[in-house]
């Protein structure tokens, strides 16, 4: 997917999260991509996934009730 001109890859879903620091960090799995390339990244530097991250919270609090 294109955005800003610049090729962006697309969230399947967010797998874990991990506290970093001051921030979290989201262990993202990419559409099209197997499991070895899944990336744990800043939630600062993912503005475009703000559904899947809800969606993982969504998932996660459901869970663990």
């Amino acid at each position: 997917m294109i955005i800003n001109k610049e090729e962006e890859y697309e969230v399947e879903e967010v797998r874990k999260y991990k506290k970093r620091g001051r921030g979290i960090q989201y262990l993202m799995h990419w559409k099209g991509y197997r499991d070895i390339h899944d990336q744990w990244i800043a939630e600062i530097w993912l503005p475009y996934a703000k559904e899947a991250i809800e969606d993982y919270w969504t998932r996660y609090l459901s869970q663990n009730l």
